[in-house]
């Protein structure tokens, strides 16, 4: 049984909304969004994915405003989570599902996922019992489906699905960067989820934008290969072509990337053997440039003591180290210089951990952003 119903394969994530303010993540432009998921159903894609604190903690009522409230429940699908760090007992599992039902405004979630299930959070989650709580939600009918997302070593999901095998599916970070990764593990992870015979939805499929802005030499190679088909899409196609991929998901933030996704995923067509080959190419190429392999979900940023912008940081960082050597002049310094305003230096860091402990991708966090502070603050 295909528990996504042939849906199409593009779904919408609504991590990185529209904001009336670059610099705050909870001021949702709901009158853009509106219009994104308007033209999103219209053009026969259903499927929201959603999660406690996305947006600082207001996507969900997005959805309600933009979505629930506007549309016929069986015109959509949607999808929300439970994360492991806000529970602290077992009474805070209900306490936040019933929440999210009256934020979000539905009586039920057609997609219910434990958020992040690694081999820390997997503790938390065995000593509240949420698997055989999600279960009871799901005989309940206020769960249609119920799944995991996951950050962690291809030989942990092998364990958990293991010990859970009614678990119906698998939200795993896959990408053409990070296919063959061994941090990541794409791979390896994708055809775990595979042998035990899960369906996966993809997160990051563009890795926060990374694969959006590539390197010069990167890009060139796409652009010669299909000058007409636009850099994003390429990834996301990437994923959508895994036979066991059911969903992708894109965090889209504009009516600019919703109509270009919602064009080349209407009538998805497969990556051709000549197409992998030039992704081929061009993971090549990007791994000489990347410094820090950062995915921009702001995890990282949520209890912060020096209310630092970690990702934006390194996304200048990252920028700044793929400038051509011999430029008088770069235009990162000044966004950096612009952002301390508002947001801790990288110097203000306080090496408190904080930071590393919720990072999806283990980055090294600290010594990351002293090399952000050398680079902008010297």
């Amino acid at each position: 049984m295909d528990i996504f119903n042939n849906a199409k394969k593009l779904g919408f994530g609504l991590m990185r909304l529209p904001r009336l303010d670059p610099n705050d993540e909870g001021s949702i432009d709901l009158e853009q969004t509106k219009q994104m998921v308007d033209t999103f159903l219209q053009r026969g894609f259903t499927y929201f994915d959603t999660a406690w604190m996305y947006c600082a903690f207001k996507s969900e009522n997005a959805v309600k405003d933009a979505l629930t409230s506007r549309h016929p429940r069986e015109s959509y699908t949607l999808a929300t989570k439970l994360h492991a760090a806000y529970i602290h007992s077992l009474d805070d599992r209900d306490a936040i599902f019933n929440t999210q039902r009256e934020k979000t405004g539905v009586e039920y979630f057609d997609y219910y996922l434990l958020h992040d299930v690694g081999a820390e959070h997997y503790e938390i989650y065995k000593k509240y019992d949420c698997f055989a709580w999600i279960a009871e939600k799901k005989r309940q009918g206020l769960i249609k489906h119920m799944g995991f997302s996951f950050h962690d070593t291809a030989e942990v999901l092998d364990k958990i699905l293991t010990e859970h095998p009614e678990m119906e599916f698998v939200q795993l970070q896959i990408n053409y960067l990070d296919w063959d990764s061994e941090g990541v593990q794409s791979r390896k992870c994708y055809e775990v989820a595979t042998k035990h015979g899960k369906p996966v939805i993809v997160m990051e499929p563009v890795k926060g934008g990374t694969l959006a802005k590539l390197p010069a030499a990167a890009e060139a190679l796409l652009r010669q290969a299909d000058p007409g088909a636009s850099i994003p899409s390429w990834a996301v196609r990437f994923a959508a072509s895994l036979p066991n991929v059911k969903m992708v998901l894109s965090g889209m933030s504009s009516t600019e990337q919703l109509l270009d996704n919602t064009g080349y995923m209407q009538n998805f067509a497969p990556l051709t053997q000549q197409e992998q080959a030039v992704i081929a190419q061009v993971v090549d190429s990007i791994n000489a440039s990347i410094a820090i392999p950062c995915t921009g979900c702001s995890y990282c940023t949520e209890g912060c003591p020096m209310h630092i912008a970690i990702p934006k940081y390194f996304s200048l960082y990252n920028a700044e180290m793929q400038e051509l050597k011999e430029k008088d002049f770069t235009s990162q310094g000044t966004y950096y210089d612009n952002l301390t305003l508002t947001f801790g230096k990288a110097s203000d860091c306080i090496a408190c951990g904080q930071c590393e402990s919720v990072c999806p991708q283990h980055l090294p966090i600290i010594e990351n952003l002293k090399r952000v502070a050398k680079q902008f603050e010297a």
